[in-house]
């Protein structure tokens, strides 16, 4: 059957609703507002339906706009999704390319990636979002991503072990936790402050295993590890992240009777792998390959 309803007035509907009015759909659309509301007035006509109803001033959704409007959200996705591989084919590698990655994953790991890819597709623009746990299933929901390294695979995408990272507990070489001279309790840690990273989601989608009752929350990792460093508290911090801190005496990890380590796989999320064009195809290579040798050479997988 011949749709009756064009990309475009689906589009239009979508827009509406996500800006919050047809004078900001038309913004966010370079259209004018005229055009915008013959758009979805034709698609109410063609299908025989309402998708708005005025509620005081405002135009809100009815049953059946709300209907509507999930899957004209899923109709863009899927087409942007053709359009996006009709484009890796048809130039070769692509001409831009986006990651969200998980604080956690140590930044001088991907940063020898992200310089290995550019020497190959130095025309390449890579798009990197940095995000904690909801944040990166977020974006990668949103059409953001292309490619994640994530802890949690979100429902719908599929994703292979990437590495393990040790979570050790650390604080500077002079906090009044390593001057105890014994192992230590949580309820030792709980007497004093905590730094912990704040989710950049949206919605919390997990809670930490420990969280200290004197707390700092940081929107960033450097903000946390930096605040650690300078002995205003501790943290549970990825060891690959704090090497060279460790290694320069900055931190030094905290004698925790219990609990004194935590292991967490990290795994390489592909947005849409039907679709996937040589450019991320190589850049997936490149991060599997460095996360191996930075496990010692063995494989997550």
């Amino acid at each position: 059957m011949r749709p009756r309803v064009s990309l475009e007035q689906w589009r239009a509907l979508v827009a509406v609703v996500d800006s919050g009015g047809y004078a900001q759909a038309a913004d966010a659309l370079t259209k004018s507002q005229s055009s915008v509301t013959y758009a979805v007035k034709t698609l109410e006509a063609a299908l025989d339906v309402r998708a708005f109803e005025i509620v005081g001033r405002k135009a809100a959704l009815t049953p059946t706009g709300k209907l509507l409007y999930r899957r004209a959200r899923v109709l863009l996705d899927e087409a942007g999704r053709l359009e996006r591989a009709a484009r890796s084919i048809s130039a070769g590698w692509e001409a831009e390319i986006g990651i969200s990655v998980e604080v956690l994953f140590p930044t001088w790991l991907l940063l020898q990636c992200l310089d290995r890819f550019g020497d190959e597709s130095p025309h390449t623009h890579v798009e990197v979002y940095e995000s904690v746990m909801g944040g990166t299933q977020e974006n990668l929901l949103r059409g953001l991503a292309d490619l994640a390294i994530t802890p949690r695979v979100p429902t719908g995408f599929s994703g292979e072990p990437l590495m393990t990272l040790r979570i050790i507990p650390v604080a500077h070489p002079e906090h009044p936790l390593h001057r105890l001279g014994r192992e230590l309790t949580l309820r030792d840690l709980r007497r004093h402050r905590h730094l912990v990273v704040r989710e950049s989601g949206s919605e919390r989608t997990t809670a930490p295993a420990f969280v200290g009752e004197q707390r700092w929350t940081v929107g960033n990792m450097p903000t946390s590890i930096g605040a650690v460093c300078r002995g205003y508290g501790f943290a549970w911090l990825p060891e690959p992240k704090i090497r060279d801190e460790l290694a320069q005496g900055a931190l030094k990890p905290l004698p925790l009777r219990d609990g004194a380590e935590r292991f967490l796989t990290v795994y390489l999320v592909i947005a849409d792998p039907d679709g996937m064009g040589p450019g991320l195809e190589r850049l997936s290579g490149i991060i599997r390959s460095a996360a191996s040798e930075a496990n010692g050479g063995v494989s997550s997988r």
